[in-house]
């Protein structure tokens, strides 16, 4: 084991130091040290999905992930997905499907299918359901989850298409 060390991250877009070890789990940091309970503790092994976060853009189970191999890789969380008070695509078709029981399970679900949208703007049902097989859902929402990554597809679709039609400009309500 190494002592630990001041470390900084980039985190929804802000930068954080703290002070850890290299091999401390990087789900610890962010439930421990910066209060960011999107991510949870599930199975402790990557098996289950629920700490699931984005790393540039990536979905990866952030209990397996030392903070000694995030770097100055940018971190993106449940928390962070939201933008300018609006939720994230994903995260209202999630809402609007009614895609949760429990909920323990939901973040690594909206963060799995983020990324598969980052990766893949038009996935068909096999991109989807590949995307979400190693996500655990014990209450068996599965029906749900899946109308609402189907649902999540639809809005970005409408969302490029709008942002194409002018110009890639988009506009804010107050």
């Amino acid at each position: 084991m190494t002592p630990p060390a001041s470390v900084s991250l980039n985190v929804n877009n802000a930068l954080w130091h703290v002070d850890a070890k290299p091999e401390t789990p990087l789900l610890y940091i962010l439930r421990n040290d910066l209060s960011l309970n999107g991510p949870k503790y599930g199975c402790g092994l990557g098996e289950c999905g629920a700490c699931a976060v984005l790393v540039d853009g990536r979905s990866v189970r952030s209990c397996t992930v030392p903070l000694g191999a995030v770097g100055t890789r940018r971190v993106t969380t449940l928390e962070g997905l939201a933008a300018a008070g609006n939720l994230h695509p994903v995260q209202r078709a999630f809402i609007e499907e009614a895609a949760a029981q429990c909920g323990y399970c939901l973040n690594g679900m909206i963060i799995a299918t983020v990324g598969l949208l980052e990766r893949n703007a038009e996935p068909d049902e096999s991109d989807i359901r590949e995307a979400l097989r190693h996500h655990l859902c014990r209450c068996g929402t599965h029906i749900e989850i899946l109308a609402a990554a189907r649902r999540a597809v639809a809005y970005t679709r409408t969302e490029r298409a709008s942002s194409s039609m002018t110009g890639g400009t988009t506009e804010v309500s107050p």
